[in-house]
């Protein structure tokens, strides 16, 4: 009876010190699981609550306004955003996909062609921020001065009504046409004056560089002229004067002007790092207003 007291006792001492051990052991575990989840919390730091980057997309046309827009990617990530840059080709849905709601912003435009598309649609979209100016300028691809415009000559201008009344003012400016008013809305139908006879042919902004050949001079908007490869600088028989007010801005849903997404945009859009690639990259055919 008593070896079978002490063989049970012996047994009963065994257990008690394997699961002493086994406490141990998972002591250990969590320590390590704590240890593990406080370094995660730091490498998510700026990410939301689930740990994901807060996603943010913005409309653009492809030059320069993806460019500088992928300029500042890296930037907004370690603000906890993913900027995703939607490329249009044509500009005249950027502004419906973001009443719509498939973008969160666009960068394209300057005020008065999304003033004039609020005029038109009762959209309510704010500019959040200036950031650079393109001016517009004339090219040809068979003429070199535009003293050597002759009677009928075929001119390429914008269709729409911002940038057409911005064509036209431009050719006013060059001493071609004369205008009924220093409007910004103007089309063919209000030149009071063309010695010259020239004929106007309206196009949508993104065509006007592939049928240069078509025409004797286009008046192009620098981002479409630089999508064709044309350079302002170089090619461009005249340009608008360097005080355009046609400032190009990043624009949003009135009800996200105040958003914190939006403004960390803003910041790393007119940052120091953003101006100096503005003007290195396009050599102040773009020119930053920040």
């Amino acid at each position: 009876m008593k070896r079978k007291l002490s063989l049970a006792a012996l047994l009963m001492a065994s257990v008690l010190a394997f699961t002493a051990c086994g406490g141990s052991k998972a002591s250990t575990d969590e320590t390590a699981d704590a240890d593990t989840q406080a370094e995660e919390t730091d490498e998510t730091a700026g990410e939301d609550e689930t740990g994901e980057l807060v996603t943010l997309k913005v409309g653009a046309t492809a030059v320069p306004h993806a460019e500088i827009l992928n300029e500042v990617v890296d930037d907004l990530a370690e603000e906890g955003i993913d900027l995703q840059v939607v490329e249009f080709s044509d500009y005249t849905l950027i502004n419906k996909a973001l009443v719509e709601g498939e973008v969160d912003a666009n960068y394209f435009q300057h005020q008065p062609y999304l003033d004039e598309f609020i005029a038109e649609s009762g959209a309510d979209l704010v500019s959040a921020a200036g950031i650079h100016i393109e001016p517009m300028g004339i090219y040809s691809e068979s003429i070199v001065s535009l003293d050597e415009l002759k009677e009928g000559d075929k001119v390429g201008v914008p269709n729409d009504a911002t940038n057409e009344g911005r064509a036209l003012l431009l050719l006013q400016s060059e001493g071609l046409i004369t205008l009924a008013s220093d409007s910004l809305t103007q089309t063919p139908a209000d030149i009071v004056e063309n010695n010259l006879g020239l004929e106007f042919v309206e196009l949508a902004a993104e065509q006007l560089p592939r049928t240069l050949s078509e025409t004797t001079i286009s008046v192009i908007n620098t981002n479409y002229a630089l999508e064709g490869g044309l350079s302002p600088s170089e090619d461009a028989i005249a340009m608008e004067a360097g005080d355009s007010p046609y400032v190009n801005i990043v624009a949003v849903r009135a009800e996200d002007a105040d958003s914190e997404n939006i403004a960390k945009l803003v910041d790393a859009l007119t940052s120091d790092e953003v101006r100096t690639f503005i003007n290195e990259q396009y050599n102040g055919e773009v020119v930053p207003v920040f």
